[in-house]
């Protein structure tokens, strides 16, 4: 079967880490658009939808917001495209389906455990992160969170900061960043400016091999993904 053909919506502002990141880990033909210069799809002839992190908060009242907000509401909602949110893309898609997001006043960073919720552990029930033990290790860096889920969601993840994952149908949401390798990691805590030193140097302290190992256990989310878009890309085909 072809590979499937993926609308890449980056919020980044630019950052290479994150196109280089996502080319890595997904095994399809990405569509790049950049959200934060309004560059989003002019349609939905897509097999999916993936949306990035971002330095930006989902209730900043920013044009760029309030349109990437509504092409994945539509993406969803009205077009039953198969979407993945990760960090910031993860936040913007519980806010886009009825979710809400809050400013934690506190930031989570590092490598940190994250548990899945044991009702949805069984695979069937949460097919993207299928595979994964009950609890594992994953980079985290965030200050705001999903507070409140969409409308008929179903949290998959958490850990003491709060939730860390969602399904609502074919959407897909996690707060944790399966695709950073330790560059990333490295680069991003370097400049986080509102941290103060010593915990930033406690959180590269923590960017080891050992751990980055233990993490590198969540990129199976994105094979899962993308065999759940193929999977239901063949389910259309068979019922035109």
């Amino acid at each position: 079967m072809r590979r499937p053909r993926i609308a890449f919506v980056d919020a980044s502002h630019g950052d290479p880490n994150t196109r280089r990141n996502f080319r890595r880990e997904l095994d399809a033909d990405l569509v790049e658009f950049d959200a934060t210069a309004c560059d989003l799809p002019d349609g939905f002839g897509f097999d999916a939808v993936v949306v990035t992190g971002s330095r930006s908060s989902v209730y900043e009242n920013e044009a760029w917001i309030d349109a990437t907000r509504e092409w994945v509401r539509a993406a969803v909602e009205e077009h039953d495209l198969p979407a993945l949110g990760v960090c910031w893309g993860h936040q913007l898609l519980a806010d886009a389906l009825g979710g809400t997001v809050v400013d934690m006043g506190e930031y989570e960073i590092g490598y940190r455990e994250v548990e899945r919720v044991a009702d949805a552990e069984r695979d069937d029930e949460d097919p993207v992160l299928s595979g994964l033990p009950a609890s594992f290790t994953a980079f985290t860096t965030h200050s705001d969170a999903v507070a409140e889920l969409p409308p008929g969601a179903t949290e998959t993840a958490r850990n003491d900061y709060g939730n860390h994952g969602f399904r609502l149908g074919d959407a897909f949401g996690v707060q944790f960043h399966p695709e950073y390798d330790q560059r990333t990691a490295k680069s991003v805590t370097e400049g986080k400016e509102e941290l103060r030193d010593e915990r930033k140097r406690a959180v590269i302290e923590g960017i080891t091999d050992e751990n980055y190992a233990a993490a590198c256990e969540t990129k199976a989310l994105f094979e899962n993904f993308t065999a759940f878009v193929r999977a239901r890309a063949a389910d259309r085909v068979a019922a035109e």
